[in-house]
């Protein structure tokens, strides 16, 4: 059973499979044609993704199966295969280790459906931008027919659809709680995050003849188990956090209409005391909610990840519970530091899910390597002509790092990708312009993107490891940015200009999201990135005006943004350059309420922006914000008994809209719906002519239409039977 986890090897230090000679290939095959051409019999491990194959680093299963086949081993693909059909799943013949399963870059239900759960009709990870061609819960329904095709291959889940569905989870499609992905799906292990380290290690032991089920020690994986092995010690999650008020459980013994009768109840009383859960909180079904009254254990926060572990509320208390919700997405984002996370385990049915802690992050060299294996960097040849636009948005661009310390709390970069910065270096990123330059067609000079999940963080990390090791923060730069971390952008700024030197490089665009709380502290870098580096718009997310909802997302207040388009303006005045801040906004986030809304507008038409598209907010699994979705509680502070602050949330149509509305305020289709939202409000006051209202008031014709409808909605006398009509009192 479950191992403590062990130390890394480095990626490039595995001594090499026997295939080795066979490899590299120019693209890993599509096809048993493929195959043949190569003088393979069989492949090792066979990788099913929902999107459409493009070699390049951009895309995971590319950049999987490049690691793979640099460890020797043989690796093909079968990309957006038909779902409907286990022959499909053949089409490259029996695996001889796994079959390796992910949804693809995105969620497949983000994928395919909007934030207000319409149907999509287009994919930028499928040729041709063509919608359908990947189902609903990409990785259960392909592990399932992996399954069908051949029952005795094991199945390895992975990708961001999987890693974000490692436990139980709020499913916003479903409305309701979902168990881990690996229950539903029947994958035999599930790899989460940036899984290089994980599969190596897994594909070399098994490899060597291990059975999957007996590799329980590999960071980053979560499996089931049905015991817990001898020499590990159990901390329940309440004594790391307490949860305070619990819903009242229902009594299960408890009769609809409860008898008079005496025995009857002497009967309920004898079943109610055998109920170890109602004893043990010494309720009554008819009790008020307790407060949990547990000692933190101390010890707890010093103890050894490799021998104890996190027991959390189980399934069925979730899906009854708010607040264990809330207090198990709380234990949850404690445990995220590689340093000093503990594994997770959570009983769902008559399993546990038992989580490893996160893979240790890539060094240097070790991210250097993975990003200088041979990819093609394009599409494979298959689609012939058809535009990929997820390819044509990155084909460009360089990746420069992974992970995010800033802790939104709305993004799952980092329930994906981990809080500590790995940074490629100088030598890895100018390589790799260097290979966009002569090798992919269509490039004029234009490097489209020198970024990752944050443009800024490049080499930005804790100034001191041992405390980096014990860190529980969430964020390291929200409420205030962490006096340890290193903050001076001197590694980007020299990158930056050492990359537009490049010759056959005219231009180096910085498109990544912008942190720029963290940019105000270095100016120089500042004016580097606006004389520079701005195509003409630079795209920025303060994501609200208000503290509060601010506060619920773990984003800054507005004084970083003013100090920020302070230094954009004066940069651009100095370069004698016209540019112009593009800021981004969510709408519908937990925590905003009509007020906050409405003063967004109010603030959004002061500073003369017209939003085009607005971002209602999406309820991603795991994130922290989609529990306050959910639960309505905040998972941001303790959940004890003086918690008792209750989250607004806009969840029905009508309010969701209403909060978009306000952020198009200028659409003349949101006139009527504001007038009415405003009244209702007591703001009649915004509605009017000039720069202090919000929305104008009715025309003339407006009011006619109005004025006619309202007497249509009268009762009219005259119109009706004279029998129907009331008759006058005699006196």
């Amino acid at each position: 059973m479950a191992a403590a986890p062990r130390p890394p090897t480095a990626l490039y230090d595995y001594p090499k499979y026997w295939a080795e000679c066979l490899l590299p290939t120019p693209f890993l095959p599509m096809s048993r044609q493929e195959m043949d051409q190569l003088g393979w019999d069989s492949c090792d491990v066979i990788l099913v993704t929902g999107d459409a194959y493009v070699d390049h680093p951009s895309f995971g299963m590319a950049v999987i199966g490049r690691v793979l086949e640099a460890q020797g081993f043989r690796v093909g693909i079968i990309s957006q295969p038909d779902w409907r059909d286990a022959e499909s799943f053949r089409a490259l013949g029996k695996p001889n280790l796994y079959f390796g399963v992910t949804a693809g870059n995105m969620d497949s239900m983000i994928n395919r459906y909007t934030a207000d759960r319409r149907l999509r009709h287009d994919d930028a990870y499928t040729a041709g931008d063509l919608g359908g061609k990947r189902p609903d819960r990409a990785v259960t329904v392909y592990t399932q027919k992996c399954r069908e095709a051949f029952a005795d291959v094991p199945v390895v889940a992975g990708g961001i659809e999987a890693s974000l569905r490692r436990l139980a989870h709020y499913d916003y499609w479903s409305e309701s709680v979902k168990r881990s992905v690996l229950i539903d799906s029947t994958a035999d292990i599930l790899l989460y995050g940036n899984a290089e380290r994980a599969m190596v290690e897994l594909t070399h032991r098994m490899a060597k003849g291990e059975n999957i089920r007996d590799i329980t020690d590999l960071r980053g994986t979560a499996f089931l188990c049905r015991t817990i092995p001898e020499g590990w010690r159990e901390i329940d999650s309440t004594s790391v956090d307490q949860p305070g008020r619990l819903k009242k459980q229902k009594n299960p013994y408890e009769m609809s209409k409860p008898s008079d009768n005496a025995d009857a109840k002497e009967i309920r009383m004898q079943a109610l005391k055998a109920d170890t859960c109602a004893s043990a909180e010494s309720a009554s079904a008819d009790s008020e909610p307790q407060v949990l009254s547990i000692i933190p254990d101390t010890q707890a926060i010093k103890t050894d990840p490799s021998s104890t572990y996190i027991r959390m509320p189980s399934f069925d208390e979730v899906t009854a519970d708010p607040v264990l919700y809330a207090h198990a997405d709380r234990i949850f984002h404690r445990e995220t530091n590689p340093g000093n996370a503990r594994p997770l385990v959570q009983r769902q049915g008559r399993n546990d899910i038992w989580v490893n802690p996160p893979p240790i992050p890539l060094e240097t060299e070790e991210l250097d390597w993975v990003f200088d294996q041979p990819y093609k960097r394009v599409p494979h040849p298959t689609y012939g002509d058809a535009k990929i636009p997820a390819y044509d948005m990155i084909r460009f661009s360089v990746n420069i790092m992974r992970g995010c310390f800033g802790g939104c709390t709305f993004c799952s970069i980092t329930e994906h990708e981990g809080r500590i910065i790995q940074s490629r270096s100088e030598e890895s990123i100018l390589n790799e312009v260097e290979k966009i330059r002569d090798l992919t067609p269509g490039f004029t000079g234009v490097i489209s993107d020198l970024g990752g999940p944050t443009a800024n963080m490049y080499r930005l990390n804790c100034k001191d490891k041992k405390i980096e090791a014990t860190c529980r923060r969430p964020s390291c730069v929200y409420p205030s940015i962490c006096v340890n971390l290193e903050t001076d952008h001197k590694h980007t700024t020299q990158l930056y200009r050492k990359t537009r030197a490049l010759e056959g490089v005219k231009k180096v665009v910085v498109a990544s999201g912008l942190r720029y709380d963290l940019a105000v502290l270095d100016p120089e870098y500042v004016k580097e990135l606006v004389t520079h580096h701005v195509g003409g718009y630079l795209k920025i997310a303060p994501e609200h005006s208000e503290d509060g909802p601010l506060s619920k997302m773990m984003k800054p207040g507005m004084g970083s943004y003013y100090e920020f388009k302070e230094m954009f303006e004066r940069f651009s005045k100095e370069a004698g350059k016209k540019q112009y801040l593009i800021p981004y906004f969510i709408s519908a986030h937990p925590g905003s309420t009509n007020e906050d809304m409405m003063a967004l507008g109010l603030w959004l038409k002061s500073n003369g922006f017209r939003v085009d598209q607005v971002q209602s907010f999406y309820p991603s699994p795991m994130a922290s914000a989609t529990t306050m979705y959910y639960t309505e509680k905040n998972p941001l502070k303790p959940l004890g008994k003086n918690n008792t602050e209750q989250i607004f949330t806009a969840k029905t149509q009508e309010q969701r809209t209403l909060h978009k509305a306000f952020l198009r305020y200028h659409d003349a289709e949101n006139w009527p719906m504001l007038r009415k939202a405003l009244r209702r409000m007591g703001r009649s006051d915004l509605i009017g002519s000039g720069d202090g209202f919000l929305v104008p008031g009715e025309s003339r014709r407006e009011k006619e239409v109005i004025r006619r409808q309202s007497t249509k909605a009268r009762p009219n006398l005259k119109a009706q039977p004279r029998s129907s009509r009331t008759k006058p009192r005699r006196r």
